[in-house]
């Protein structure tokens, strides 16, 4: 092990036990801000590449990390997880990967790119998103057979779970389009370029003035879990583990909820 995997270990497992202290002490509300006993000194920029569909909960919870963390900035690179994933590998400078699927994040931990074993700490589930007012009448997933259809391409976590949910539903369909992230395909119908695209529930309720979401039953055979690390690159490995320690504490999971995440 290298000296510098050591040490992103090591802060890690300090920040886990200043979380852990924390909640002891306030009923797990809060992460223990810096300064507070046990916690790891934490100050300077944290790089965070995470999946697409955490860029509006990851945005406000990176600056409720801040706050909690005076001297720290969090910036993101939010994208495909995929393609992040290959990123990292190749040497990308990052400290933390939240990915939308275990698949992807094992793409970085067969590398050696991650420290620890990766925690999953939400999940996510597919609507329809249609154009306001679902002027197509889209029920279902046997409807999207005769209509203009967006879909993530299936190397990206959404399409793999949307190819799962149609499996599950017994519907063979031609997507007109796909695209690289979720946020992609949600732009199709935003634009009114398809009639409909399969993306993530909470993607749905984050555009719900621009869109309406359809559920369907075979979306409980496609939930992703998403899994965070701290990666063993790391320029700021105090940071890394204080803000996985942040998203796994109680203030994060209560805001991931309200944005319409599972807890896992």
């Amino acid at each position: 092990m290298t000296s510098a995997r050591r040490r992103v270990l090591a802060a890690t497992a300090a920040a886990t036990a200043a979380i852990a202290l924390a909640a002891c002490g306030s009923s797990g509300t809060t992460a223990a801000p810096a300064g507070s006993s046990g916690a790891p000194a934490v100050s300077g920029t944290v790089t965070v590449f995470a999946a697409a569909s955490l860029k509006g909960s990851f945005t406000e919870l990176g600056k409720k990390f801040e706050a909690a963390y005076p001297g720290t900035k969090v910036t993101f690179n939010f994208g495909g997880s995929s393609t992040l994933a290959q990123s990292i590998v190749g040497g990308a400078p990052a400290d933390v990967f939240a990915a939308a699927s275990p698949a992807t994040m094992k793409t970085v931990t067969d590398a050696k790119a991650a420290t620890g074993d990766p925690a999953v700490f939400v999940r996510n589930t597919l609507e329809i998103a249609v154009p306001k007012g679902n002027p197509k009448h889209i029920a279902g997933l046997k409807d999207l057979t005769g209509v203009k259809t967006a879909l993530c391409a299936k190397e990206v976590p959404c399409g793999a779970a949307a190819d799962k949910a149609l499996d599950a539903a017994g519907v063979k369909l031609t997507p007109v389009t796909l695209e690289q992230d979720v946020k992609g395909a949600l732009t199709k119908v935003e634009l009114g370029e398809v009639d409909a695209s399969l993306v993530y529930r909470t993607d749905v309720k984050a555009d719900a003035a621009k869109i309406d979401g359809v559920e369907f039953p075979e979306a409980a055979s496609a939930v992703n879990d998403y899994p965070i690390a701290a990666l063993a690159r790391a320029g700021n490995a105090d940071g890394a583990a204080a803000f996985v320690g942040y998203i796994r504490s109680a203030d994060a999971r209560k805001l991931l909820a309200e944005a319409g995440f599972q807890t896992p």
